[in-house]
């Protein structure tokens, strides 16, 4: 049943994609508070059709400007954060190339960061910058890679060099925040209704030099899959707390959310520890 699984579930986004596609790009070029809509609605989709149970735990940050600092482990992180609220995400720059899923990312309003040029990055910078200041809340994948799903990687301080800039930019005293950070982590949980395991979580954990080809047909012929975003507190970035002090003090909290689901401890909030009162410099 594998094969037929994914042939289907193929040939359904084959037929539903495209027209979903030429919508948003009408809604797009109307500037149309519907563009934030509608890439739910087809995330929603996408996780119906592949059989993805989305659990949450806490709530997305009402406060703004808003970065979320996540953890990342496949390619599905997207239609999972997408299914939950209107956001945009910041993606390495060979994805833009991608079929399909490169399409998929521009009519989504993603900002691609190309790290092999250091001139592009003040640029980048400025783009999340007025996205995050125009109200739109922007997905950071902070340890700048994916994971095998058993632990989290290493936050790279310098992906949120557009928070800081921002803070900077923008405040008049050390004490009002220009920007919220928030840390959320994302853990593949069961597979077909088993708790996944470090065995079964390479089906949906999608790193290192494995092709995206296979992965996906590995994983449309799986069965369902249970996925928990938590939702740590949200942290506050002003001059006095650097970038690299609040990204040390996200990927704890990630890190920590992280690890209590994975085993198997769910359901009770993480608190982010205090700013030093001296936070290093970015």
């Amino acid at each position: 049943m594998g094969p037929v699984r994914a042939i289907f579930i193929l040939v359904v986004l084959a037929l539903v994609t495209p027209p979903m596609m030429l919508l948003q790009w009408i809604l797009l070029a109307l500037k149309s508070g519907g563009a934030r809509k509608l890439p739910v609605a087809y995330h929603r989709f996408i996780c119906l059709l592949l059989g993805v149970r989305v659990k949450r735990e806490g709530v997305l940050s009402g406060k703004r400007p808003l970065l979320i600092a996540a953890n990342h482990v496949s390619w599905l992180d997207i239609s999972v954060f997408g299914s939950i609220a209107p956001l945009s995400f910041v993606a390495k720059s060979e994805v833009a190339g991608w079929p399909v899923f490169g399409w998929l990312a521009k009519l989504q309003r993603t900002v691609f960061v190309d790290r092999n040029r250091r001139a592009h990055t003040g640029h980048v910078n400025n783009v999340i910058g007025g996205r995050l200041a125009d109200g739109d809340v922007m997905v950071l994948f902070a340890e700048g890679t994916s994971s095998d799903g058993n632990c989290v990687l290493p936050f790279r301080s310098a992906l949120l060099g557009a928070a800081h800039d921002l803070a900077d930019d923008d405040l008049e005293d050390d004490v009002t925040p220009a920007i919220y950070v928030q840390p959320v982590a994302l853990v593949y949980t069961h597979l077909n209704g088993l708790p996944m395991g470090h065995q079964h979580r390479p089906v949906v954990a999608w790193h290192g030099d494995t092709e995206l080809a296979p992965h996906l047909w590995r994983l449309l012929k799986s069965g369902s899959i249970d996925v928990t975003v938590a939702f740590g507190e949200p942290i506050p970035l002003t001059r006095a707390a650097e970038r690299k002090a609040v990204a040390t003090r996200a990927e704890n909290a990630v890190r920590a959310m992280a690890a209590a689901m994975l085993a198997g401890h769910t359901g009770k909030a993480v608190m982010t520890a205090p700013l030093p009162a001296a936070a290093e410099t970015g």
